[in-house]
């Protein structure tokens, strides 16, 4: 494990992004970081100024660099940045034990825990956030603006039936899963993995808390509202918050 006293740690912030689950982790390891803020424009895009740290210009991104490392270590991609930093300070209280007692090394002896953490550090960016993001597009398509009002019904006709015939359906279905998936969860949860809060929760909770926002949750996913109530309560989410307040303003877990 890295000690901290000669790192940098470096978080690209850029509003209304997926940077606060980053910001979440680097308080629950105690890394000492700076955080760079970026506006986006007005056309919701991130600016040609984050592209300098990365070429693709999105948040978050991280850099870090020490006494090793004499040139900065740009990560990118919210799971290799959690991963990375979880490597390096201390993470493993964020990873659940991988084998059962005397299965070390064996396939098949994985804790459940740890498989559940393995999938979900993936499904979060792989499953979830792409039908949400559809979501959001299909409901703005619904009103775009600037659109003559003779012409309004048209989009609104497109997106209604790109809705109905593929947004929805996944969605719904996705939303069942992990229901279904708390229920299950080792030790009755509330967390995808037990009852501790891993890595695995940190990736999942921005989608939910942005879902919970726009969907409440808690009428048909009760399960999933819980455990939005869950990470709420953790002290280390609590201080990302205080801190996104600070660099921004407010906290907007914004799809």
């Amino acid at each position: 494990m890295a000690t901290t006293s000669d790192v940098k740690v470096t978080l690209y912030w850029l509003e209304k992004s997926r940077s606060q689950r980053i910001l979440w982790l680097l308080e629950e390891l105690n890394v000492p970081y700076e955080v760079k803020t970026f506006k986006r424009g007005k056309d919701m895009l991130a600016p040609k100024e984050l592209r300098e740290i990365h070429p693709l210009g999105k948040s978050p991104v991280i850099s870090v660099q020490s006494s090793a490392t004499p040139k900065p270590i740009v990560i990118a991609e919210s799971g290799m940045i959690v991963e990375y930093l979880c490597d390096h300070f201390g993470g493993d209280k964020l990873i659940p034990t991988r084998y059962a007692e005397g299965k070390e090394g064996q396939i098949g002896g994985e804790t459940e825990e740890w498989l559940r953490y393995r999938y979900y550090m993936h499904f979060s960016e792989g499953s979830l956030m792409p039908f949400l993001v559809f979501k959001l597009v299909t409901d703005t398509m619904k009103s775009p603006p600037g659109l003559p009002f003779f012409l309004r019904p048209i989009p609104r006709i497109v997106a209604g039936q790109v809705e109905q015939q593929f947004v929805n359906p996944n969605l719904e279905r996705t939303l069942d899963f992990l229901e279904d998936q708390l229920k299950s969860a080792p030790g009755g949860g509330p967390f995808f993995c037990g009852s501790k809060v891993t890595a695995a929760d940190i990736m999942m909770s921005f989608p939910l808390v942005a879902a919970n926002m726009r969907m409440p949750l808690k009428e048909k996913y009760p399960r999933m509202a819980a455990f939005v109530e869950a990470i709420e309560k953790e002290d280390g989410y609590k201080r990302a918050i205080e801190k996104i307040k600070e660099v921004d303003g407010k906290f907007e877990a914004s799809l």
